[in-house]
């Protein structure tokens, strides 16, 4: 018996097409209402496209628009499961956004393409219905928002965009995906152990990213202070490491009562209070810097304006991070 799945389309590579000049842009139809016939064989599709943007494009906004749609037919009741079509530049945030907020009880997940509809081997038709089947999928039930492309299952908290081109650049670094997608079927290998969620409303707090590098100072630091901030992620040197230089201005955003959460800029591993020299994971511990356990830094963005929609407290921030 077909499921009932919940198709949302909002823009991206996946909705493209190249044109003559080369350039890839949005056109007048989205292409993927082409392979529609194919799509219905597999499931009774209800499709929703509340806006069609690059991915560039989407803010918190878009993102909190989609939540809120998830929502209404969560309490419908009549859908089994949710697709989302999405521009992989920022793919990753918004899933982990409806992956901390999303209070709709079905599977959701969100695909993309890193080709356009009519470039050769186009990978967009074929993301969306191995995500389409996945969503489809009584093993996708509690597993939280899933991110499918390649044949792969990631969890939202974990997958990253890894590579500029390359159809296989979601990946779940030190963790690898919950499952493959076969001709076969869908089939789990592990499942998350954990899952957090928090039920906000509005996103409106205004949180900074920037990365360490030597020789940084509290410049930069300083002059965000100057502007209308609640938060600031700092992707650190290593295990969560940074230039003593750079602590004046973190010292004066913890005077303020703002927070700051620190992630490393490497590649895997997390941040950690080992070291106690000036300027070391230890010192910022100690300072009342929050450190984040193995998100990347977009990810702590999005987490921190979801902390500052629920609390102004610095321990209760720190402890949403400590999950």
């Amino acid at each position: 018996m077909k499921k009932n799945i919940l198709l949302i389309h909002t823009g991206g590579t996946i909705s493209m097409s190249e044109d003559t000049s080369g350039a890839v842009k949005p056109g007048r139809n989205n292409p993927l209402t082409q392979g529609t016939e194919l799509l219905s064989g597999i499931a009774n599709l209800i499709i929703e496209e509340p806006f069609n943007l690059p991915s560039p494009h989407i803010t918190p906004k878009e993102m909190m628009r989609l939540k809120l749609i998830l929502e209404e037919y969560g309490r419908k009741g009549d859908i089994d499961g949710a697709v989302i079509t999405h521009g992989t530049d920022t793919l990753e945030e918004t899933a982990y956004f409806l992956d901390l907020t999303c209070q709709a009880g079905f599977p959701i997940v969100v695909t993309g393409a890193m080709r356009s509809s009519n470039e050769i081997g186009s990978d967009g038709l074929y993301n969306l219905i191995s995500s389409i089947r996945v969503a489809s999928s009584p093993e996708a039930i509690g597993q939280g928002v899933l991110v499918v492309l390649n044949d792969e299952i990631h969890t939202a908290v974990n997958v990253t965009k890894t590579h500029t081109s390359n159809i296989s650049t979601f990946q779940s670094p030190q963790y690898g995906p919950l499952g493959i997608v076969t001709k076969r079927g869908v089939l789990f290998h592990h499942t998350p152990t954990k899952h957090e969620n928090y039920p906000v409303q509005d996103i409106s707090k205004n949180v900074f990213l920037i990365k360490a590098h030597a020789g940084m100072d509290s410049s930069l630091l300083n002059a965000i202070l100057g502007l209308e901030v609640d938060g600031v992620v700092i992707e650190a040197l290593g295990q969560g490491n940074l230039p003593p230089a750079a602590l004046d201005g973190v010292k004066k955003f913890i005077e303020n009562n703002i927070p700051v959460v620190i992630v490393s800029r490497s590649y895997a591993g997390i941040v950690q209070d080992v070291y106690g020299y000036k300027g070391g994971g230890k010192h910022l511990k100690e300072m009342g810097v929050i450190f984040s356990n193995g998100l990347n830094g977009q990810k702590a963005r999005i987490k921190l304006l979801v902390a500052l929609a629920k609390t102004d407290k610095m321990d209760e921030i720190a402890e949403m991070f400590m999950f």
